[in-house]
């Protein structure tokens, strides 16, 4: 009986993967990308959608393929309840059946937020709870997860590749190389409804405790966390990583 490929290997093998299919289809299409993924990894692959402000052009291109994909979304349990609404609502629109709803764990929010306010004083250790280690459990049981990351919305996301490794994993990022303009032609192209807080200024969306407004001239997610040096959860950073190898 052949052994098992230990953690290691499996980590090697998903970067030599993510490295190859990168030279191979990185500037593809992203409808393309999203078809090439969908059949690559059929019966192991999901997405992760935060139903905000452009999330609507990866999930058309998904539901035009498989509609009973998974779509993961992480109820931090702090998010706008424009943002609940417009999930229901997108979903029913394009007749998504695969939405799966992850919650943090209840004992790791009694012993790291029992009042809710924990965003107050520690924002990582609360996105750690809320979004990182949720977001771990989501994905374990994918080969692959597609999501909806573009590199013109911040100065940490400007060398975004499609595939990268994450773990033993790969993550796709279809729509890497589109901007503004073409988001807004295929949303305009489709008639895909949008998330209402777009129209009050909010370009990137997360949790009402910790997302303003896009300043002007700024980019897309400058308004989230506000006041900190920080643009980004976690759930696209290392201890993701290392959450989803050790699972």
């Amino acid at each position: 009986m052949l052994a098992k490929p230990r953690p290691l290997d499996a980590e090697i093998e998903a970067q030599e993967e993510a490295v190859d299919l990168e030279a191979r289809f990185g500037r593809g299409a992203p409808e393309a990308l999203v078809e090439l993924s969908i059949r690559r990894f059929a019966g192991g692959i999901a997405a992760v959608s935060s139903f905000g402000a452009d999330s609507a052009v990866l999930l058309d291109m998904i539901a035009r393929i498989d509609r009973s994909l998974p779509i993961v979304f992480l109820e931090t349990g702090k998010h706008f309840g424009e943002t609940l609404d417009y999930r229901d609502r997108l979903a029913e629109d394009l007749g998504l059946t695969g939405l799966r709803i992850v919650r943090p764990l209840e004992s790791a929010l009694a012993g790291t937020d029992p009042d809710g306010l924990l965003h107050r004083s520690d924002p990582d250790t609360c996105c750690a709870a809320r979004k990182v280690e949720p977001m771990a459990r989501a994905v374990e049981p994918f080969r692959a997860w597609l999501t909806g990351r573009k590199r013109f919305q911040s100065d940490t996301r400007r060398a975004l590749p499609v595939f990268e490794a994450v773990g033993p994993r790969i993550r796709i990022n279809p729509l890497a190389a589109w901007g503004t303009a073409e988001l807004a032609a295929y949303m305009r192209a489709h008639d895909l409804r949008e998330n209402p807080l777009v129209a009050y200024g909010y370009l990137s969306i997360g949790c009402l405790p910790c997302t303003e407004p896009a300043k002007p001239g700024e980019d897309a997610r400058s308004g989230r966390w506000p006041g900190r040096a920080r643009t980004e959860c976690g759930i696209h950073l290392a201890g993701l990583e290392r959450m989803v190898a050790s699972a």
